[in-house]
């Protein structure tokens, strides 16, 4: 893992100083190459080949390609193989060197023959044009700015932010987006003028013009059914999908929750290395929102190298620094939780391999549940619903606990109460017109009256053009939440630390097989990851199996009534962007709501907080929060 930068001019000590910031994402070299017309920088994690010969930017053997690379390319053995047989060569064991020798053979469709995750950027001198590319998922993030002939790209937005021609102006659009689903889609950012490139996307810079180009999409179909030969497929493509994610040169272990996906990660590596496997699980004191016994129990099972952490709850510390390293502001309750477990792994090792995917690519959230008892809710008159449902659960009183029957009434209502066009992603977005209208102002109020929330959603169902239900959803949720939400936090968050996260559920030879698979083995009946549980019957205990979802997070809705209270009330009421855009009694009165323990407005505070710490430490620069090592300015 790394960080690369780079810009349409010549500056050394700005490309420097844009590696140096991003110097958590790689501690272990700098690199840069400043030439006339265009600078690259570049931090690196050594991986893959330790020795000096793996630093960047590396150039090709007459120096007319320089690159820049973020990732891991887990099929570079047998590519480097296939250019030597045309008559590369080779002066690394590098996964880098490879993607250089693969533009020189096969051009900009070299981005085709790689498996893994990356993003990467390419200077090629001879046709005085940049070319970047992402993974196809999404797993490592690229941002870039073009205004007034400027173009800039970064793996963060705080190394673009170093350029003070870049106006740090808050973009009222995403400013809305990230009010309802607590982060920003792509391809916007809170930044006006800066761009997320979209997962399996080229860009090209050429001639002061920008062209983004698709390279790749998941294509559903339902050509399997059998469910025996299913089970063997999966089994065996991940069982592929994991040995491929334990190419490394330096210490690798595992993030172990006791559920099912990391669970199946960890029994598959421990059948694949003599020793035993370094597994890490986090917990808490509140016993409703742990999963330490099942985690335990499965490290136990396959007798690994267990190492587990109890956090203490109200960390502001760690939550000014989430902030810091994330750029933009997120909600994602796991993301403390995950910034600590990543620094406890490090300590041990270099690389973890990840359950995240697992979710996504078998139906895993309770939004999707919610989604298929819609259609039956809404037998009920929309009179009744409305009028007399809604009115009564909203009525009811939250639960202290995580998952509650009240609680998941509650939310499943919410959620059903928005337009229809939102599908399942309904029930991940925490907002509603009448809250809206009584809580927004200013710029923001007005965006509440020009844009329909699930407008993007609805571009990625045209794009798709599924009949199938279940399949259009989970196109959705692969293509934002999964993006935008998940990645981002454990992209950020392992590299705040220096540490590797590999995802073998989204290996996209392993996403196109599950994209054969009908939605009913997936999602069947009320049973989410039907076909998954079958496979890993054979690998995993079977309580761990069939054990519901639980979910990483931390118990933030009681934090803000109780350690956190005088911080966000702190926060809620000292805050310029705050002032601008909500009413302050409406504010004041979700404030006393969620403080009385009446209502659970955990989602909107916390996101408001959220908000203000980002515009304290990126858009003021005289409270500018800085990681102990760094602070910028405009």
């Amino acid at each position: 893992m790394c960080g690369i930068c780079g810009f349409n001019w010549d500056d050394k000590s700005l490309i420097r100083d844009m590696a140096n910031i991003m110097d958590h994402r790689g501690p272990d070299q700098k690199g840069d190459f400043v030439d006339e017309g265009v600078s690259i920088g570049h931090s690196r994690l050594s991986i893959i080949d330790l020795s000096e010969k793996g630093k960047q930017p590396m150039k090709n053997e007459d120096g007319s390609l320089q690159i820049v690379f973020n990732g891991e390319i887990y099929n570079f053995k047998e590519l480097r193989d296939v250019l030597e047989k045309q008559g590369h060569s080779f002066f690394s064991n590098t996964d880098t060197e490879v993607i250089i020798h693969a533009y020189e053979q096969w051009g900009v469709d070299c981005v085709k023959r790689l498996r893994g995750m990356f993003a990467f950027a390419i200077w090629d001198s001879k046709n005085k044009q940049f070319f970047l590319a992402r993974d196809r998922v999404g797993i490592k993030p690229l941002y870039y700015y073009f205004d007034s002939g400027k173009f800039m790209f970064a793996s963060e937005i705080k190394a673009i932010l170093l350029n003070p021609e870049v106006k740090r102006e808050v973009d009222n659009k995403s400013l809305y987006y990230f009010m309802g689903y607590e982060f920003v889609p792509t391809p916007f950012t809170l930044f006006k003028s800066i761009k997320k490139l979209p997962p399996a996307h080229t860009l090209i810079f050429k001639n002061n013009d920008i062209k983004l180009s698709k390279y790749w999409d998941l294509k559903f179909s339902k050509e399997n059914s059998n469910e025996s030969v299913l089970t063997d497929q999966i089994y065996n493509l991940l069982q592929e999908s994991v040995r491929l994610r334990l190419i490394s040169d330096v210490p690798l272990g595992a993030f172990l929750s006791g559920g099912i996906d990391s669970s199946a990660i960890v029994g598959l590596m421990s059948q694949m290395t003599d020793e035993p496997v370094k597994t890490f699980t986090i917990g808490y004191e509140d016993e409703s929102y742990s999963e330490l016994p099942y985690a335990r129990q499965v490290a136990d099972y396959f007798g690994t190298d267990h190492t587990e952490i109890i956090i203490d709850p109200g960390s502001i510390e760690h939550f000014e620094k989430s902030v810091w390293y994330l750029d933009e502001p997120m909600t994602d309750p796991s993301l403390i939780p995950a910034y600590l477990f990543c620094k406890e792994a490090k300590k041990d090792v270099t690389v973890c391999l990840s359950g995240e995917g697992g979710d996504e690519v078998f139906l895993g959230y309770d939004r999707f549940v919610a989604s298929k008892m819609d259609s039956y809710y809404r037998i009920i008159p929309e009179f009744l619903r409305k009028n007399f449902v809604s009115h009564i659960v909203g009525m009811l009183p939250p639960q202290q606990q995580k998952k509650g029957v009240i609680n998941v009434v509650k939310r499943f209502i919410e959620g059903s109460d928005l337009p229809l066009d939102g599908w399942h992603m309904r029930w991940q977005y925490f907002s509603n017109k009448n809250e809206e209208k009584e809580l927004y102002k200013g710029a923001l109020g007005q965006m509440m009256n020009n844009i329909n929330p699930f407008e993007h959603l609805n571009d990625y169902y045209m794009s798709c053009n599924l009949k199938d239900r279940v399949a259009r959803e989970q196109y959705m949720e692969m293509k934002s939440f999964l993006v935008d939400n998940v990645l981002v936090k454990v992209d950020r968050m392992s590299m705040a630390n220096a540490l590797e996260v590999r995802v073998p559920y989204l290996d996209h030879k392993f996403l196109e097989l599950c994209a054969t698979i009908p939605g009913s083995l997936k999602l069947n009946g009320l049973t989410t990851k039907y076909i998954l549980k079958k496979s890993m019957l054979k690998l995993l205990p079977k309580n761990i199996v069939n054990r519901k979802k639980q979910g990483f997070s931390f118990p933030i809705k009681n934090w803000l009534r109780y350690e956190l209270k005088e911080y966000m009330q702190d926060m809620l009421f000292n805050s310029e962007i705050i002032k601008e855009n909500f009413d302050p009694t409406n504010l004041n009165k979700l404030v006393e709501q969620h403080l009385r323990g009446t209502q659970n407005h955990s989602h909107r505070l916390w996101a408001l907080m959220n908000l203000e710490m980002w515009h304290r430490t990126f858009i003021q620069p005289e409270v500018f929060i800085n990681d102990g090592k760094h602070k910028f300015s405009r």
